[in-house]
């Protein structure tokens, strides 16, 4: 009976070693969902003050503050569009970009995004962005292959 119990015991620790992993992404996957949505989608567009000195200067100190890191992104991208209709391009993927290891899509329908980027003439110590308002397709980052969920925008078609 004790070899029995034994054996159940080290098989339960094999499926806890296995299922460790498996949460571990499972939750950073969620968290990166999430901030898409938080990072990512500003519908209807957002009005910050002008002591921001624009869109992608407010907008940016927002991203920064939920990241929680002071450094400065070189580019980031807002949608200005309903997540639904963002949300249907990831829900089946056949492409898989083996640089970001991630499944990934080009939506068929362009989107109004505004494209901050990085102002090269600034001092080290401050975050100064130029904005760009265009109309384009969007290279998504999907969660899964099927029923997948954005979680990621590495660039404009």
């Amino acid at each position: 009976m004790k070899r029995l119990i034994k054996s159940s015991s080290c098989s339960l620790e094999g499926v806890g070693l296995v299922l460790r992993p498996t949460l571990v992404i499972g939750i950073k996957m969620e968290t990166a969902i999430k901030n898409f949505r938080t990072l990512h989608i500003d519908y209807p567009l957002a009005k910050y003050p002008k002591g921001f000195l624009g869109y992608c200067n407010g907008l940016m100190a927002y991203v920064r503050g939920k990241q929680k890191d002071w450094f400065c992104p070189k580019k980031h991208y807002m949608v200005h569009a309903p997540w639904e209709d963002i949300q249907k391009f990831c829900k089946y993927s056949e492409s898989f970009c083996e640089n970001y290891n991630e499944y990934c899509t080009l939506t068929q329908d362009p989107f109004p995004t505004t494209v901050c980027t990085l102002d090269s003439k600034q001092p080290p110590t401050s975050c100064s962005y130029n904005s760009t308002l265009t109309n384009q397709r969007l290279y998504l980052l999907c969660s899964s292959k099927y029923n997948a969920e954005p979680i990621g925008i590495i660039g404009l078609f």
